[in-house]
């Protein structure tokens, strides 16, 4: 069973059958009216912190649509509760479902930083750019707690290695600091996340993320000690935030960004099913609308998988967005550039200390 109103607090308001196991669990009626004349909880909806002891943290990037080469994820599962978050399928492959489970069970890589650095200390490791997160992000609530990324970031202001930083969490300026020097040797470059100026609309899609004015107030902290900001104005999902593109565009400009990104949404995996299971609970009046707009973008479905299409898709909606966001750069991103990071500056680190001859 399911609850059928909007849970507010969470994104996900299920949880969806993971693929990879042959047994599917649910609650009964019978079992939840059991727990209702008990008074208690059919189960928890606390955020679990979870150890897990990857042997490697560092993965190569292998989709064209995505513009890194690797990235690594000091935490798996993301509390946040985005509801269209693509990373929501990888909690699979873990054994827990793409919904719920994703927000309320976080796995906690507490080694990170020691295989951050047994990988960039490796003798064949060439300098590439590293992005905290490429999945999930890198200053999710669970970072106050453990201080992963934190130690992570010094790993790499030891080693002269350039890092790409990727959230939408005001936490970020805690570690304004190491983000300062690693900027002195153009080591970093942080992407922040801004998918509406609606805080109702934000509430909605993530409803644990930092409000809208934390994070244009982010962008202008990092940009007034110039650290180089790019804005992800991502996903645009038409009907939803679509329309704000150009607003969003200004706004980030006007705070400091030299740069921003979109993307069209696409429902892959089980998110369709979580997305569209939510939208008919948190907005029932548009449902139907959003979903086949979504639908337009794709060839008739909400979930695209053809690389170089699956993320810009297509269609007339679809370039719309595209020219908005066109004129957008035009408009407010003229003469502006995100600079590139520095490679050059960490093989004579590897070993500590700076190679005398």
């Amino acid at each position: 069973m399911e609850p059928k109103e909007y849970q507010k607090g969470r994104g996900a308001q299920k949880n969806t059958p993971n693929q990879f196991l042959q047994h599917v669990y649910e609650m009964r009626e019978d079992f939840l009216e059991f727990c209702r004349l008990e008074g208690e909880e059919a189960e928890s909806n606390k955020t679990q912190y979870i150890p897990i002891f990857p042997k490697t943290i560092v993965n190569k990037v292998d989709s064209p649509d995505v513009g890194m080469l690797y990235s690594m994820n000091p935490y798996q599962g993301c509390e946040h509760g985005c509801i269209y978050c693509y990373a929501r399928n990888a909690h699979e492959y873990w054994g827990y479902s793409a919904g719920l489970d994703f927000e309320r069970k976080i796995l906690v890589k507490k080694a990170a930083p020691e295989l951050l650095e047994a990988k960039i200390k490796h003798k064949n490791w060439k300098a590439c750019t590293i992005v905290l997160s490429g999945n999930t992000d890198c200053y999710q609530p669970a970072e106050q707690k453990f201080e992963i990324t934190r130690k992570c970031l010094e790993v790499f202001l030891k080693y002269r290695h350039p890092v790409g930083i990727i959230t939408k969490n005001a936490l970020v300026l805690r570690d304004l600091d190491i983000l300062k020097e690693l900027n002195a040797h153009q080591l970093v470059g942080v992407n922040v996340s801004v998918t509406s100026l609606s805080e109702k609309t934000r509430r909605k899609l993530e409803p644990r993320t930092a409000s809208i004015q934390k994070r244009l107030k982010t962008i202008k902290v990092l940009s007034e000690n110039n650290i180089p900001v790019n804005a992800m104005l991502a996903p645009m999902i038409p009907g939803i935030n679509s329309h704000e593109l150009l607003p969003l565009a200004k706004a980030v400009a006007d705070h400091g960004a030299r740069s921003f990104a979109i993307t069209v949404v696409r429902l892959n995996g089980a998110i369709g099913q979580i997305f569209t299971d939510w939208i008919k609970k948190a907005l029932p009046d548009r449902a139907e609308k959003v979903l086949h707009l979504i639908q337009d973008c794709h060839g008739g479905s909400i979930n695209d998988s053809r690389f170089g299409i699956r993320s810009r898709g297509e269609g007339k909606i679809a370039q719309q967005i595209h020219d908005m966001a066109h004129l957008a750069r035009q408009k407010y991103f003229k003469n502006r550039q995100f600079p590139r990071l520095r490679t050059d500056l960490h093989e004579p680190y590897k070993n500590g200390q700076m190679k005398l001859f």
